[in-house]
């Protein structure tokens, strides 16, 4: 029986750019850094979370590794908020690029799409009734 979601990967150019971005930027924290033989496994998470996101160089990064920009566009990493407002002009300050001027009212909240440096979609949402 499946117990938890671990991992999810986002292909990334640079690691230590991505690094800088998730930590610096987004405020998850670093989990793992390990350099091994088949090259740095790198992982973030937001604070608490037990599913970490792998930060994988992959040479056709850009927002799509290449077996995916033949078949379609890959979903965007949803994080979730408490404040999202908040944390958005805290995002936003950091320099955090979005696609919208503020986070949006939707049927399931709010929410604001961001990319990192290699143009991977960051989704940000608040459920409705949070944080209000």
């Amino acid at each position: 029986m499946l117990t938890n979601l671990m991992y999810v990967t986002l292909y990334v150019t640079d690691q230590d750019r991505a690094l800088r971005f998730y930590t610096e930027q987004l405020g998850l924290e670093k989990r793992i850094d390990y350099p091994g033989p088949d090259g740095r496994f790198l992982t973030v998470a937001a604070p608490g979370s037990p599913v970490e996101i792998i930060l994988w160089v992959h040479g056709a990064a850009a927002g799509q590794p290449a077996e995916v920009q033949a078949g379609g566009t890959p979903g965007p990493v949803i994080l979730e908020s408490d404040d999202l407002r908040e944390d958005f002009k805290v995002f936003r300050d950091r320099g955090v690029r979005f696609d919208g001027e503020e986070p949006e009212e939707y049927g399931f909240g709010l929410r604001v799409e961001a990319l990192d440096p290699d143009g991977n979609r960051i989704s940000l949402r608040q459920r409705p009734g949070v944080g209000r």
